[in-house]
């Protein structure tokens, strides 16, 4: 078992996580499993009492004995048949997942009965399910997606489980900054210092998971990498290639896959261009099932006629190109340290996504046929999000600029604006 002492990252109680803890106590049974002491060795709160507002008055800038989370647990919250039923509503439905995870039913709830509910995760789990439905259904899909993809590469059923219970436990790490971050489309409303809380979350969830619990090493280091990806335009770490674990690559291509299907609209053709749209971005091995699930839904429909979609990607070549020409612009003679290395990650962002649009054939007008209009969109759509993307990249790199430098940058991120 980790040392729970090994560190100072939980020896507070989080107000973020504490908050959402007390919410779902209004309406699920959350009691201390354990006498809470702080470090003084004071009661603060007695074994079997149920959590309340004053707890976290009489927590406040206390630090304690152990943390909060090994001292809580939800009687009534999550539970292995309750993670089955959820599983199962998802393979039965009608659900955009549907046609991914129905062909791998049996594996998936195989799996599922094999994942465990480490105490510490169950409590966040149930807290989050009842606080926060939308954060715990994207960690039901990414559970089932990242099952479903391991199975259709014939994977064994221990590596199943184990990239089921990553892909379940992967956001954890969001409960402990602001809903405000954690609840923010981080594929279009994203606002820069809302990013810059953001990417914190994957190392809160393995500070917690390797602290607090005992979970295997391949499931904490996979949270850590979730949204990193193998050209090194992910974070938090900026991490490449074989720096990424092979259950990381998996995580990183179904949280991209779940982004793409936050569209309106959008199906899994959608989640299967995202994994492909950016060379070098994803590992292509993992797209494969998407790929082949997709096939079996309806082709995509087109939203708009194929003059207004020629028009719309003309806009982007011309931000695409604009943002090559003011980058070449933004650096002084002498440029600061900061400076110079947010235009060259801009660099190379610009670069791999114009080599994802040559690739994809949009720059010729010929080349899209009218029953291929509604493919071009949902590659138009990728792009587009991944246009937005560098901004929030750049600004994150830069950081403290000068006077001077900021105007350049900001010059430079309007190019990569586009009005609808």
């Amino acid at each position: 078992m980790p040392d729970h002492n090994a560190s100072a990252a939980f020896n507070t109680a989080n107000p973020h996580a504490l908050a959402t803890i007390l919410e779902a106590s209004e309406t699920r049974s959350i009691i201390a499993a354990s006498d809470i002491f702080d470090i003084n060795g004071m009661k603060l709160w007695a074994r079997n009492q149920p959590v309340s507002h004053d707890l976290q008055r009489k927590l406040m800038d206390r630090s304690l004995q152990k943390p909060l989370e090994t001292c809580l647990m939800a009687e009534d919250g999550i539970t292995p048949k309750r993670l089955k039923d959820a599983l199962m509503m998802l393979i039965d439905g009608e659900g955009v997942l549907t046609p991914l995870l129905r062909p791998h039913a049996n594996a998936l709830l195989t799996g599922v009965g094999d994942v465990r509910l480490h105490p510490v995760a169950q409590l966040l789990l149930s807290a989050v399910e009842a606080a926060r439905p939308a954060a715990y259904h994207h960690a039901l899909h990414a559970m089932a997606m990242a099952g479903a993809i391991m199975d259709a590469r014939r994977a064994d059923r221990h590596a199943i489980a184990l990239a089921m219970t990553a892909g379940l436990l992967h956001d954890v790490g969001e409960m402990y900054i602001s809903p405000e971050f954690g609840e923010a489309d981080a594929a279009n409303t994203l606002e820069v210092e809302t990013y810059r809380q953001l990417v914190v979350h994957p190392h809160i969830g393995k500070l917690l998971l390797s602290q607090l619990t005992d979970y295997p090493k391949d499931v904490v280091r996979a949270v850590a990498e979730h949204h990193e990806r193998l050209d090194g335009s992910g974070y938090p770490y900026r991490l490449t290639g074989d720096r990424l674990s092979e259950l990381g690559k998996l995580l990183s291509a179904t949280e991209e896959a779940l982004a793409a299907l936050r569209i309106h609209g959008a199906t899994l053709h959608h989640a299967s261009v995202a994994l492909r749209v950016v060379p070098g971005e994803f590992d292509e091995h993992l797209a494969g099932p998407l790929a082949a699930a997709a096939r079996v839904v309806a082709p995509l429909q087109a939203r708009q006629s194929a003059e207004d979609l020629m028009h719309a990607l003309s806009q982007l070549d011309f931000s695409l190109q604009g943002a090559m020409n003011r980058l070449t612009l933004m650096l002084p003679e002498q440029p600061s340290e900061n400076l110079q290395r947010a235009a060259q990650l801009c660099h190379h962002l610009l670069h791999k996504l114009r080599q994802g649009w040559n690739e994809s054939g949009l720059w010729g007008p010929s080349a899209i046929g009218i029953d291929q209009i509604g493919e071009a969109e949902a590659v138009q759509d990728a792009l587009r999000s991944r246009l937005a993307q560098i901004e929030r990249m750049a600004r994150l790199a830069a950081g403290s600029l000068s006077a001077d430098e900021q105007d350049s940058l900001d010059a430079f991120c309007a190019a990569l604006v586009m009005d609808d």
